[in-house]
């Protein structure tokens, strides 16, 4: 039986990080996890592009142009979404994670999902901790991860996903 694992490694790996301006005072911290994280698992400042869009919406178009650019091994989408009191939550979320699943696709690009999607500030805010408390970060070991991987089943069969 074989056994494909990621690894935790992140040296010589390209990543992108699209982070909408919306809910700020959340993203900007979750921003700040994922490049911690990214860096603590070897990755170079130089390997790290952040992408900065008006919100949540829009990261998955961002995430798929990135992608395919084929510059970078693995897209990190982060967000916030604070449920309020029209349907409008439910209709952006929803949009965001098609969008994000179709670009990973239609890609074969590792494309990770670190929208939040709460009931409140002060959930969002819980979610924006330190470390693994981090959101962010949580997305940004997954990317890497999922990149390791990939390049594992590429070397298996190297003439990799068609797109």
């Amino acid at each position: 039986m074989d056994h494909i694992e990621g690894s935790t490694k992140a040296a010589g790996l390209r990543f992108a990080v699209v982070v909408p301006r919306f809910n700020h005072f959340v993203t900007h911290r979750r921003q700040a996890g994922a490049l911690e994280a990214l860096a603590t698992a070897g990755a170079a400042g130089a390997d790290v592009t952040v992408i900065k869009v008006p919100g949540a919406f829009e990261i998955a178009f961002a995430a798929r142009q990135a992608a395919e650019t084929r510059h970078f091994d693995a897209v990190i989408c982060l967000g916030c979404l604070i449920r309020g009191a029209t349907p409008h939550f439910e209709f952006i979320a929803s949009a965001a994670a098609h969008g994000i699943t179709d670009a990973a696709s239609a890609t074969g690009v590792p494309i990770t999902f670190g929208i939040l999607t709460t009931n409140s500030a002060e959930e969002a805010l819980e979610r924006a901790g330190s470390r693994s408390a981090n959101k962010g970060w949580e997305a940004a070991m997954a990317a890497i991860e999922m990149a390791t991987v990939q390049k594992v089943l590429r070397r298996i069969h190297p003439a990799g996903i068609q797109v």
